[in-house]
């Protein structure tokens, strides 16, 4: 199989995505939303950290098109609506096949 560059790609989506995802506390949330929806307080809760911090998280999360929350009564519940943010998840923690 011969490699090739292509110069027509930019990348830079993608290479936005990794950088964003790269850090610890922003992986745990995404890989956790993928599993179910959540508000910010379980979020949270589930990874013991301070809300503030969880909320600045999430707040970036939600700039770069990774995440959108969802109003239901007084709270907000996040999820993934990234499809390359989910198969990068996907790829990272998928178990390799044995030999």
């Amino acid at each position: 199989m011969q490699n090739t560059f292509d110069k027509t790609q930019s990348y830079e989506r993608e290479a936005e995505i990794l950088k964003v995802l790269g850090h610890p506390i922003r992986l745990k949330i995404v890989a956790g939303l993928l599993s179910e929806a959540c508000n910010v307080k379980k979020i949270w809760e589930c990874l013991g950290l301070p809300q503030a911090t969880v909320s600045q998280h999430l707040a970036l999360l939600k700039n770069k098109g990774i995440i959108e929350g969802r109003r239901s009564g007084v709270e907000v519940y996040y999820s993934v609506i990234s499809e390359q943010a989910r198969l990068t998840i996907e790829a990272l923690f998928k178990s390799p096949t044995p030999k």
